[in-house]
C-alpha cells in the first residue's frame, strides 16, 4: 500500500492539471462554420465561456445582464464572451431566433452533441469559464443577480488589471 500512495497521489495530480487544460473540442457557429474550443484562446487575453441553453431561465437572465455592460467590459479589458449553446439537434433550431430576438453581442457556438460540456465537466448550466492562454483560471455555476459584477472582478484580477 505504502508503493501505491505516491502512484495515486501523482495520479490525482495529473488529473488535477488535465481539468484545468481548456478541452480540445469541434464546435459549431451559427453560420455552419467549425471552431475547435483550443482556438478561442490564442494570446494572452481572458475569454469567458458560458454553457446556456434556450430552455434555461437563468442562462438567458445572466447572458442577458451581462449583455448589457459587455461593451463597457470589452473596452476596458478586451474581454471576449463565447456562448456556447448546449441544446440538443431538435432544439437548435430555436438558438438563432432566440439570439437575434436579443441582440446579443456574443460569439454563439454549438455544442448539439454536448461534447464540450462533458469535456469541462458540467453537470448543470449556466456553468460559467474564465481561461486564459487554454487554461481555465476560473469556474462559476449557476446565476443569481447580481453575479455578472463578481464574474468582472475575476476577469479584471486575471487580465492582470
Amino acid at each position: 500500500m505504502k508503493k501505491l500512495l505516491p502512484l495515486l497521489l501523482v495520479m490525482v495530480s495529473l488529473c488535477a492539471i488535465a481539468q484545468n487544460e481548456l478541452p480540445k473540442i469541434d464546435m459549431t457557429t451559427l453560420d455552419g462554420k467549425t471552431i475547435n474550443s483550443s482556438e478561442l484562446s490564442t494570446d494572452d487575453n481572458v475569454i469567458i465561456i458560458s454553457l446556456w441553453a434556450t430552455w434555461c431561465v437563468p442562462c438567458l437572465k445572466e447572458l442577458d445582464a451581462i449583455s448589457e455592460i459587455y461593451p463597457d467590459w470589452q473596452e476596458e479589458t478586451n474581454v471576449k464572451l463565447y456562448a456556447v449553446s448546449i441544446d440538443d439537434s431538435r432544439g437548435v433550431k430555436r438558438v438563432k431566433p432566440l439570439i437575434n430576438g436579443k441582440g446579443w453581442d456574443y460569439t454563439i457556438l454549438l455544442d448539439t452533441n454536448n461534447d464540450f460540456k462533458r469535456a469541462v465537466g458540467a453537470a448543470t448550466v449556466p456553468l460559467t469559464l474564465l481561461v486564459k492562454n487554454n487554461k481555465i483560471v476560473f469556474r462559476h455555476s449557476g446565476y443569481s443577480p447580481g453575479a455578472e459584477y463578481e464574474l468582472y472582478e475575476k476577469v479584471k484580477e486575471f487580465s492582470n488589471l
